[in-house]
């Protein structure tokens, strides 16, 4: 996934999502997904990169009400500036875009999952039935819990993925969920990204 604002590149998914493929079936486990815009600055303490952070990075996602219960990987950027998602073969793996908030610090905390993928449903396959005011708890590697509150979701296509929302710098600490969405293109790609926003509780 990149951190840029490229829509969900055809191999590796972008930044924001993920999924899978049989290109025809699949999601966008092929391809990088939509990143930060290049224009939000570094500099900002809400904007800076997690490693910066003196807290934990986050081991453990778990959404109750979706029976979502996942160890987290790091994820990075392609060589392209797209963001990486989860392997295929790990569909059902979430993942952390490092280059965003700790989960519960200051800042956007962007994870990153499947929702379908060659080897058949990932771990956000039910993550477009998610509702207003569900729980999102992510555990870090030493046990400490960041507890966030669902405000919306908002299903939009890669080609006008909202960087800046989802990555841009925030005083509050904010969680976001992406996956991908909607129909096929001619090519078997999901033209749609699902997102998650939610606040710390």
């Amino acid at each position: 996934m990149s951190l840029v604002p490229y829509p969900f590149s055809r191999a590796v998914l972008s930044a924001a999502a993920a999924g899978l493929v049989l290109v025809t079936v699949a999601g966008c486990a092929g391809t990088g997904t939509p990143g930060p815009s290049t224009g939000s600055s570094s500099s900002s303490p809400a904007a800076r990169p997690a490693e910066a952070s003196e807290a934990p990075a986050p081991a453990r996602l778990r959404v109750p009400s979706l029976g979502i219960d996942s160890a987290l990987m790091r994820l990075g950027l392609n060589k392209d500036g797209t963001v990486e998602v989860p392997p295929a073969e790990r569909g059902m793996t979430a993942g952390w875009y490092t280059g965003g908030a700790v989960p519960g610090e200051p800042g956007a905390a962007v994870l990153i999952g499947h929702n379908d993928t060659r080897f058949g449903r990932a771990v956000f396959h039910d993550l477009k039935d998610i509702a207003e005011g569900a729980e999102i708890t992510v555990t870090g590697a030493t046990g400490e819990e960041a507890r966030f509150t669902v405000d919306s979701t908002r299903t939009v296509r890669k080609d006008a993925f909202p960087s800046q929302e989802v990555y841009g710098p925030s005083p509050a600490p904010v969680l976001r969920l992406v996956t991908c969405d909607g129909a096929f293109d001619a090519e078997g790609h999901p033209v749609d990204n699902l997102i998650v926003f939610a606040t710390l509780s």
